[in-house]
């Protein structure tokens, strides 16, 4: 009798083509490098700034970029590069927590609605159907408001919303691999609902969460951004790129640099969880 366990395997056997092919293409280069670059600098910001990025010096106060402040300083004469260098760490930090927990959850909850549908199914597309019905970005903003701004209460928000989107995907993805003889083969021989959906199941349907993942950390970065720069996430003097844009914006005129480097900041991150996750999407993609 065939195993269920090399049926369930036969669409994700791996191919030497995959990452060979993945390596070439240039967006996966560039993005894997991009996120390498801001993962160092997220766990060592030290070790690259060359300022404490606390440090205040009235006497260095809106200096422009130069050799010696090569992002200019701030209103304090505070190091503009060392503030956006260890603000890696918060946002990368927002990348990772705003997204993990959403994701953990939305994977639980989908696997097991995708599974027993029935009435779990019917109650879980009421919940859909009330979260997609408002912007994503007005109910985080709305449930930080009554929690309080931080960026905890932030993290909370974000998985409360965030967590449906996930569980619809895996949901989807569930249904269609019931569909396979693997699926069938489980129940017929007598597998428990656990060992079908998380040892079966789960691993053969993850593939399109992780691609969205990578791409929802990008999101996350700039909502916690908007929500830094709004008031309602990082707070000062927290080195945080929504609250150095927010800091410089009323001297756009005269220190243009306090808001365009953090701004960059924020683009490069999320173009490289982008491109990182267009070629795991090619690499993970089920071939014939």
């Amino acid at each position: 009798m065939t195993d269920i366990t090399a049926l369930s395997a036969e669409a994700t056997i791996p191919q030497k083509t995959r990452i060979e092919l993945a390596l070439r293409k240039p967006g996966f280069l560039v993005g894997a490098f991009i996120i390498g670059v801001s993962a160092m600098l997220a766990l060592m910001p030290g070790v690259f700034a060359p300022y404490d990025p606390n440090l205040i010096d009235y006497v260095a106060v809106k200096q422009a970029p130069s050799w010696a402040h090569p992002f200019g300083t701030d209103m304090l004469g505070r190091d503009s590069l060392s503030r956006v260098i260890f603000a890696y760490t918060v946002n990368m930090q927002m990348a990772i927590l705003a997204t993990v927990f959403a994701m953990t959850i939305g994977v639980i909850v989908g696997a097991l609605v995708g599974y027993y549908r029935g009435v779990a199914d019917m109650v879980f597309g009421r919940v859909v159907d009330a979260v997609i019905t408002f912007p994503f970005l007005v109910l985080v903003i709305s449930v930080v408001a009554v929690l309080g701004p931080g960026l905890i209460n932030m993290y909370i928000a974000i998985t409360l919303v965030g967590w449906v989107y996930y569980a619809r995907l895996m949901r989807a993805e569930v249904i269609a691999q019931m569909g396979n003889d693997y699926a069938g083969a489980g129940i017929v021989m007598g597998y428990s609902d656990r060992r079908i959906i998380f040892r079966h199941l789960l691993p053969n349907a993850i593939t399109p969460v992780i691609v969205y993942w990578m791409t929802d950390m990008a999101l996350a970065i700039l909502l916690g951004s908007s929500l830094g720069y709004l008031g309602l996430g990082a707070q000062p003097p927290q080195a945080e790129w929504g609250v150095l844009i927010a800091e410089g914006r009323n001297f756009i005129t005269t220190a243009w640099w306090l808001s365009l480097m953090p701004g960059i900041a924020i683009v490069l991150t999320g173009l490289g969880f982008s491109l990182l996750g267009d070629g795991l999407a090619d690499l993970l993609r089920p071939r014939g």
